[in-house]
């Protein structure tokens, strides 16, 4: 969807239940010693200022990271990436998952990502550290995810967050996500989506349970950021989690709970 940026929604709501849970993921991913594969299929441009116009114009960074990182304990994953980002860049200044992902993984793992929009994908490209690991696609990212499953190295996350504007999302997301689980049996595959009024997630959801009996699933709601304005919530579909993802994802949820 090419007129889709994330600039408008950086560092909303739904940002920081993504976000906090893809840092987990990796901190835990990175503690053994061994290579590993990130794949990533709506990358977008990476770097955010949320004092820019497009961050003030909707409002939802207000509404996301800047009102609810104080319900998080400081010795949280999220708010100590956040803190080692910003440090670097500026308090102002907010990660999307790519350059998350460049900072807590290591020098020796993988890193595809995808971007079809050419603004985006050309900001990338100037965001993201040099690395003879690193390689950023301009290509539609699901046709990537298929292309490059399984990877090398076989060990790795995948994150799929499409901009869900067109409503064949839904559906091509039901049966690819099965497919990318039995060409990578052994990945960690993380997709993204939002809660809507109309929930017009749930069909896709169930599909993939009966698809993936021990997908898990972990969603949180939220008020909308401003009038007229459809997402109520935000939900993660992971395929092999990892161990304690589940307590995490509890502790998260009791999170937005507080942050109302």
């Amino acid at each position: 969807m090419l007129s889709y940026q994330h600039a408008y929604h950086a560092g909303n709501a739904a940002d920081v239940h993504k976000h906090s849970l893809l840092t987990v993921t990796l901190n835990y991913l990175t503690k053994k010693d061994k290579a590993l594969s990130y794949i990533e299929t709506h990358a977008g441009r990476g770097l955010y200022d949320l004092t820019d116009a497009a961050a003030q114009k909707t409002g939802e960074a207000a509404q996301g990271v800047a009102r609810m990182l104080q319900s998080f304990p400081r010795d949280h994953d999220y708010v100590e990436m956040l803190g080692t980002f910003r440090a670097t860049h500026g308090p102002d200044a907010y990660p999307g998952s790519p350059l998350i992902a460049a900072q807590l993984l290591r020098r020796f793992d993988r890193i595809d990502l995808a971007e079809l929009h050419p603004a985006e994908h050309a900001a990338l490209v100037q965001t993201m550290p040099v690395s003879p690991n690193t390689r950023i696609h301009k290509r539609d990212g699901l046709e990537m995810a298929k292309a490059l499953t399984p990877p090398d190295p076989r060990r790795g996350l995948m994150l799929i967050d499409p901009s869900w504007e067109v409503r064949d999302d839904y559906a091509r997301l039901a049966t690819l996500l099965p497919l990318l689980h039995r060409k990578w049996r052994v990945g960690i595959l993380m997709m993204w989506y939002p809660l809507l009024a109309d929930r017009r997630h749930a069909p896709m959801i169930r599909a993939l349970r009966e698809a993936i009996p021990d997908i898990m699933i972990h969603e949180v709601r939220f008020q909308p950021a401003r009038d007229g304005h459809g997402m109520v919530g935000s939900g993660l579909a992971v395929v092999n989690p990892p161990w304690g993802l589940d307590r995490e994802a509890a502790r998260l949820t009791e999170i937005f709970t507080r942050s109302g």
